[in-house]
């Protein structure tokens, strides 16, 4: 078992460890999370999302420069597409933020996404609790390129800035879209290229049709790593929805509510698993899926008698 002990003092490899452990779904795992859990809740994070090639990357590297400039704590962890071939990622990231690698009061972890949807890695949440007990007073989590449903990143971060850029099609097919509602920030990127106003106007539009009912409206604002224009406008955004969340009490009922829902997800991964098994070895239940697979008890009914049967037992 890793030593908790080291990862609270700031030892980085047993933070690289402890993350490895986690994707990998070890079988300490879970006693692991159980010691780290009492240290964490004090790290912010903050999620950055939006469509491929629209420069996540590139705001990462200078939010983190803001961070530093503050002698602050940064933990990055970077999500890449995974391919459905070869099974590996790229995790290219690491690349972009190269400057930074030297920098002991920056972590950066890439991982790769391993098939899930939602835009994050199945284990990101626990890399952050990772980052958090790690002692990072900001955690910044960049999602996978997202097109208009993937959403995880709303359960992770106390603050979401969703990217846009100029010339990236139909706007408006992603501004309707779900990822709309998600956002804390908007971030018109690569306002060098021209155009950005007029995607700032078609948000800002948006935002007055459909008012936030916690009082906080996104700013909608422009940047340019090239120009490395609207940084310190973007920096100042941040930090305001943070103090705004604070002090209106909304990130203590989010955070309760995050909290519920991992609890949820991880009841029903365990019932999952213990059903899995179950109907492998149960030879009730084997018989009442041969009757489904004959046509003679709908998936409904079948999954009806297989709870009733764990609720006997």
């Amino acid at each position: 078992m890793l030593d908790v002990n080291k990862l609270i003092t700031g030892d980085r490899r047993t933070a690289a460890k402890m993350i490895t452990v986690i994707e990998n779904e070890a079988p300490e795992k879970q006693a692991l999370m159980a010691q780290i859990y009492p240290h964490t809740g004090r790290a912010y994070v903050l999620g950055i999302t939006g469509s491929p090639g629209a420069g996540k990357s590139s705001l990462v590297d200078e939010i983190i420069k803001k961070i530093r400039g503050e002698d602050l704590k940064a933990g990055i962890i970077a999500v890449d597409p995974t391919s459905p071939i070869s099974g590996g990622a790229l995790l290219g990231d690491r690349i972009r933020m190269q400057e930074h690698t030297l920098d002991r009061g920056v972590f950066i972890r890439s991982m790769g996404a391993r098939g899930c949807l939602g835009g994050l890695a199945r284990a990101t949440k626990d890399a952050v609790k990772v980052l958090d007990a790690f002692g990072c007073d900001m955690v910044l989590v960049e999602t996978v390129g997202v097109g208009q449903s993937e959403l995880d990143i709303m359960h992770y971060a106390d603050t979401t800035v969703v990217v846009l850029t100029p010339g990236s099609g139909d706007h408006i097919q992603i501004i309707k879209a779900g990822i709309m509602e998600i956002a804390d920030l908007f971030v018109i990127n690569k306002a060098d290229l021209g155009g950005a106003r007029r995607i700032a106007n078609d948000v800002e539009a948006m935002l007055d049709m459909s008012p936030r009912s916690n009082g906080w409206r996104p700013p909608v604002l422009t940047t340019s790593t090239i120009e490395v224009s609207g940084l310190d406008e973007l920096w100042a955004g941040i930090k305001a929805h943070r103090d705004y969340i604070r002090s209106s009490g909304v990130l203590e009922e989010a955070t309760r509510e995050r909290l519920k829902l991992e609890v949820v997800e991880a009841v029903e991964q365990e019932l999952f698993n213990l059903i899995l098994e179950r109907t492998k070895s149960d030879r009730q239940m084997g018989s009442l899926l041969d009757e489904v697979v004959r046509r003679k008890v709908d998936p409904y009914t079948a999954a009806r008698r297989i709870l009733d049967m764990f609720m006997q037992n």
